[in-house]
């Protein structure tokens, strides 16, 4: 009898430290779903899904653990946007399933990517009179600054969209904001809070978007059960793979994503974003160009782009192609050199231009812009050397699967980087303007 009150509280026991240990086991592998990341760069060509975790070994570091991809059909996306959500949703979920499979974790909290000729991105300064120059700003004053910057900014996109859509009003969202540079009676600083002074100058990147678009960027999330982080406009999002968090970065350069439906550029001078611009020309004009004029289907078109560009074609039909996608590209260089024009407050360009997306793997585009004469008429002080983003270039993500390895995965690891921002400022999705303003102008 005695022996079996033993043996009965050894199980007793047993079950307790059994449950104990399920606790213990449910809450950490919470905390283990927490650290995972999502970047969904959704293309017009492409679907790719990244998976990343938060790097125990290096705080503030991402590992990539899963990779997904697919195939767009034509009529899924136009111009960068999203034309069938059903279609996106599907493409997207494959992705997503071979990410998953791969990193063996299923993640929730995702970034995606926002992009389009209607998307618009500039850098805007304010310049404010402060009443009392002895008081020390603080946090709330900042927090109106900023405020009155982002409603300035606004009206000019709505404005910009207006003229654009023949006088039609467009509701529109901010997407991305970021601060560029601050000046308090003409001398820089990098945190404001606790100066004096009178007039404080603040430079403030701010991405707007129309609200049909995000919208179904959100549907899409939802549809996927996705916890949606954050949405960011893409040469955003590439600019911050080039920055990194790292406050004293003086880069000066040219970012081009070349995606299947759109160019998107952003210029950055000293480790700010002046700004960013998109026009309607990627991957698929190049392959239409071909279909149009060797009469030929567009898969069939593509094929030969493809081969064009990985020196698989055959000799007889490479100046045919060739002469056909340089047509094409002459119109593509025309675009990039009328979008930096726009640029008229900087004093001159940055001369290093760097490359990523599937559409610039043509190396006619990069030999265009090397070889022609079409920066000449820019505020460029030597003629721009050009090369395509390594993913080792990207700022705190490195990849454990041996797959993210060109410029076509840049765009995802940018969203990536988002994301990884937006949990380093943001803990939680609520936070007010003012947290994040304490978090994001810390030294």
């Amino acid at each position: 009898m005695l022996e079996k009150i033993k043996n009965s509280s050894k199980n007793l026991a047993q079950i307790a430290l059994d449950k104990a240990s399920k606790k213990s086991n449910s809450i950490r592998n919470k905390r283990v779903k927490e650290q995972y990341l999502v970047g969904l760069d959704i293309g017009t060509e492409y679907v790719k899904a990244l998976i990343a975790k938060t790097s125990i070994a290096n705080p503030g570091t991402l590992e990539i653990i899963g990779v997904g991809r697919q195939h767009q059909a034509l009529t899924d996306m136009q111009a960068g946007a999203i034309a069938d959500i059903a279609a996106v949703v599907e493409n997207c979920d494959k992705a997503l399933h071979e990410a998953e499979t791969q990193a063996g974790v299923s993640a929730r909290t995702a970034i995606l990517g926002i992009a389009g000729e209607l998307v618009k991105g500039t850098t805007n300064s304010v310049r404010v009179t402060r009443k009392d120059p002895t008081l020390a700003i603080d946090a709330v004053e900042m927090e109106k600054i900023i405020s009155l910057v982002q409603d300035r900014s606004e009206a000019r996109a709505k404005q910009q969209l207006a003229l654009e859509l023949g006088g039609k009003n467009v509701d529109v969202r901010l997407v991305n904001s970021a601060l560029v540079s601050i000046e308090i009676d003409g001398y820089p600083i990098n945190n404001p809070i606790g100066f004096q002074g009178r007039d404080v100058v603040i430079q403030l990147y701010t991405a707007f978007a129309p609200l049909i678009h995000i919208g179904a960027l959100e549907k899409t999330a939802q549809e996927l059960d996705l916890d949606l982080l954050a949405v960011a406009a893409e040469p955003f999002a590439v600019s911050r793979a080039v920055i990194g968090n790292d406050s004293s970065q003086n880069l000066s350069a040219i970012l081009m994503d070349v995606g299947g439906g759109t160019t998107d550029i952003a210029v950055i001078n000293e480790g700010g974003v002046q700004g960013t611009k998109m026009f309607g020309i990627g991957g698929r004009a190049f392959t239409r160009s071909v279909e149009k004029e060797l009469g030929i289907s567009f898969n069939q078109a593509e094929e030969l782009k493809i081969k064009l560009s990985t020196n698989e074609i055959a000799t007889q039909k490479r100046p045919i192609i060739e002469s056909v996608i340089e047509k094409t590209a002459d119109t593509w260089v025309s675009g990039i050199e009328l979008a930096l024009s726009e640029f008229d407050k900087l004093d001159h360009l940055p001369h290093r231009m760097f490359l990523c997306g599937g559409g610039s793997s043509l190396d006619m585009l990069i030999d265009k812009l090397e070889q022609s004469s079409w920066y000449k008429d820019l505020p460029f002080t030597k003629k721009p050397s050009v090369h395509h983003i390594k993913p080792e270039q990207v700022v705190g993500i490195t990849d454990q699967t041996g797959q993210v390895n060109d410029h076509t995965y840049i765009t995802a690891m940018g969203l990536l980087r988002v994301g990884l921002d937006t949990s380093d400022f943001n803990n939680g999705v609520n936070e007010s303007i003012r947290d994040k303003l304490d978090k994001m102008l810390s030294v």
